[in-house]
């Protein structure tokens, strides 16, 4: 993908660099969606990293002034399946409905740089290039019901919360072995919802 720019920021393709700085945020997860993603070891980072370089879903969140990996964006057109073996960067699941101006996002960083305002900067150059550059016509995440950080910056991205969907999906299993289902958010916004934002904010 092409690289965003910021006041304090460059969005970009993950790069052999960037290792050391995603074992930081991805080895001890803060909330249960990125236990899957959990890595315990640079090599574990080193080959990630390498993969997501070829793969424009998984965008590196860099401070300009530095380089320096603070966390990532990512996301998908509606269809499209991550786990694909295709050599393609997106597929279509012939399983789900295709959809391709909707697009699913979500985000994670490295506690050590909350509180800076980075995420919500990021987040929102992110939603512009979709919606201005991609043809995107509407953008949506799903935000656990006791993930409330995240509750708020989709909130403060002026992102509608649609609905909840009571034990959505599960990410850690309970003490008794069962799965834990999570209550899950789903919060959106449409193209045309985003203009009038804009509009009103200039």
């Amino acid at each position: 993908m092409q690289n965003i720019v910021t006041d304090r920021l460059i969005l970009r393709n993950f790069a052999a660099t960037d290792a050391a700085g995603l074992l930081e945020y991805t080895a001890n997860p803060r909330v249960n969606c990125f236990m899957d993603h959990q890595m315990s070891t640079l090599e574990e980072a080193v080959a990630e990293v390498e993969k997501r370089s070829k793969d424009d879903s998984h965008i590196a969140v860099c401070l300009k002034d530095s380089n320096e990996i603070i966390g990532e964006l990512f996301g998908m057109t509606e269809g499209h399946d991550p786990d694909s073996d295709s050599d393609s960067d997106s597929k279509s699941n012939s399983d789900s409905k295709s959809d391709p101006d909707t697009y699913s996002v979500g985000w994670n960083f490295n506690g050590r740089f909350e509180g800076k305002g980075y995420a919500s900067e990021s987040a929102r150059a992110f939603m512009e290039y979709l919606f201005m550059e991609q043809g995107i016509r509407r953008i949506y995440a799903y935000v656990e019901d006791d993930n409330f950080r995240s509750q708020k910056l989709c909130e403060k991205l002026g992102m509608r919360r649609e609905g909840l969907f009571l034990e959505f999906i599960s990410f850690v299993k309970n003490e008794d072995g069962t799965p834990k289902y999570e209550n899950t958010y789903q919060y959106a916004i449409l193209k045309k919802e985003w203009l009038a934002q804009q509009a009103t904010a200039k």
